[in-house]
């Protein structure tokens, strides 16, 4: 099953975009860029954090050789924000220890770090006057923490302490939620310029530097993809892919939505302005660079992905449904890179979790001959996060009982076999998992399609039963796995039904013969010297 997690895996489905505005500077000077995060803040409000700079023109500028260009504001910020939530953290984990000068230090700090923040920002934007409300509250807040947190470091009356302790913990608790909503509405400003960029200018380069400040925006988590969704990124995006004017620009812009619709509000926001249907004419349009269109899969992908608890899209998506899944197959055929591929088949795979008419439509379209095809090309098919979205659509696919007799033709037992046999080529976590999704949704499809005897026979002339009681038996194997275990009993025994003779009787009595939990129970528990 694909899921947002899957290969990049699959916010996943989209390759780790860079990060912004990487710049190849002088050790001093990015020295004096990271400064203005880690200095004493005692200091700086002793200087009522006045920038540390001669030329006040500087300020706020990066140099890089004789180029200057604009800090980004919005990486400050977060910069900056992170550094406040970082020390208010602390605050609070110290004032539960009862170390009331380190409680004391670190509120100064923390107090040091909000009015840099606000010095800042209010320096380089026109704050709104609601924020300028938060920004009073916060600063007078941080005030009043300091101020009492060094009252309690002059006093050892535990009665008193413990009257302050509660004073502090309410006046943090202030502090945190207007910080929360100064922040909000900060970072709501800055993306509204960002997006006042990409509907009102015609210049692609300084469009195309807004949407890679969005997109990086959205890599720090979902609480930005929501602030982004609301101030209306989807729609000036989809403006964007659109024009033909901006065909340069689809496959930045799609990356950014498929990023932004891991928020239900995204997924809302691209069903108001009719996303589904702009995604069906890129995805169908082969004039489109293959770029565009796998990243149009990956919005795909995103948006039907199973584990959303959201389906507001349903409807819509329903409608373009067939050319949709016909132009992903497509793609998958004709891909010229295993991340095309990838994406294209992520979508497949979550759309056939969504109705039986997309496997029907599949199989009309000879998906089984060309998946199968594209798991012998490496080019296409070349990590196990590829073969888990293949195995995931055979696995689907085989519910439909005509699906037996092409994977007969198709060989595709013999490459079944091979998937069951999936192993990571390191010790990444994410590898590992994929590995075991493809050897359970192997063995899934092996059971499935096991059902017509023509299929089973092939298989057991395979040998798939050694290799399933090997699953069985040996944890390694199968990476400890309990769900591949389920998988290769659930297949083993259907095997047996089909030729109870396949299965000598040590085997039959500890795999076949008890109930299904008892074998799981006995496997599981088995220790490597057992095999």
């Amino acid at each position: 099953m694909a899921t947002a997690q899957s290969s990049r895996h699959i916010k996943s489905l989209l390759p780790s975009p860079p990060r912004m505005h990487v710049l190849q500077v002088d050790s001093v000077q990015r020295w004096m860029e990271d400064l203005r995060h880690m200095t004493e803040v005692e200091c700086m409000c002793i200087l009522q954090s006045k920038p540390i700079s001669v030329d006040e023109e500087a300020a706020g500028e990066l140099i890089v050789g004789n180029e200057r260009v604009p800090r980004d504001g919005l990486q400050t910020l977060l910069k900056r924000a992170f550094a406040v939530s970082a020390e208010l953290g602390k605050v609070f984990h110290r004032l539960e220890k009862g170390r009331w000068s380190r409680v004391h230090s670190t509120a100064t700090r923390a107090n040091g770090h909000v009015r840099t923040l606000v010095h800042e920002y209010s320096s380089t934007r026109s704050s709104p006057a609601e924020m300028q409300k938060y920004e009073k509250t916060l600063l007078d807040k941080c005030l009043e923490l300091t101020t009492i947190t060094e009252r309690c470091v002059h006093t050892e009356d535990e009665n008193l302490l413990k009257s302050m302790r509660e004073e502090i913990q309410e006046i943090l608790t202030d502090i945190s939620d207007s910080f929360s909503q100064m922040i909000d509405m900060a970072l709501a400003n800055e993306i509204q310029i960002l997006i006042r960029q990409i509907e009102t200018s015609d210049n692609v380069y300084t469009i195309g530097g807004a949407i890679s400040s969005l997109l990086s925006l959205t890599q720090d988590g979902p609480q930005l993809c929501r602030i982004i969704a609301k101030e209306g990124a989807v729609v000036a995006l989809f403006k964007i892919c659109r024009q033909d004017c901006f065909s340069c620009l689809y496959a930045h812009a799609l990356r950014t939505v498929a990023s932004i619709c891991c928020v239900e509000e995204g997924i809302n926001q691209l069903e108001k302005v009719d996303g589904i249907l702009c995604l069906a004419d890129i995805l169908t349009d082969e004039n489109n660079a293959e770029a565009a269109r796998a990243e149009a899969a990956a919005v795909v992908a995103q948006i039907t992905s199973p584990h959303h608890t959201f389906t507001q899209h349903l409807s819509s998506f329903l409608e373009n449904m067939q050319d949709i899944v016909t132009a992903l197959i497509k793609l998958c055929r004709d891909a010229s890179s295993g991340e095309a591929f990838l994406l294209a088949s992520a979508a497949l795979a979550n759309i056939t979790f969504f109705d039986t008419m997309a496997c029907e439509i599949l199989l009309q379209l000879d998906a089984i001959h060309i998946l199968f095809e594209a798991c012998r090309d490496r080019r296409r098919v070349d990590t196990p996060y590829s073969k888990d979205q293949v195995v995931t659509i055979l696995a689907n696919l085989s519910v439909l009982e005509q699906s037996a007799a092409e994977v007969l033709q198709e060989k595709g037992i013999e490459r079944l076999l091979l998937l069951l046999a999936e192993k990571p080529s390191s010790s990444s976590s994410s590898e590992c998992a994929a590995c075991e999704r493809v050897q359970q949704k192997a063995a899934v499809t092996l059971a499935r399609l096991s059902r017509d005897p023509d299929v089973a026979q092939e298989a057991i002339g395979l040998q798939a039963i050694p290799r399933l009681i090997e699953l069985c038996r040996s944890p390694a194997e199968r990476n400890s796995s309990d769900s591949v275990l389920v998988a290769c009993l659930a297949a083993l025994r259907r095997l047996a039904a089909m030729c109870p003779n396949s299965v000598d009787e040590a085997d039959h009595e500890q795999l076949i013969k008890p109930r299904l939990v008892d074998s799981f129970l006995l496997c599981s528990n088995m220790e490597e010297s057992f095999v």
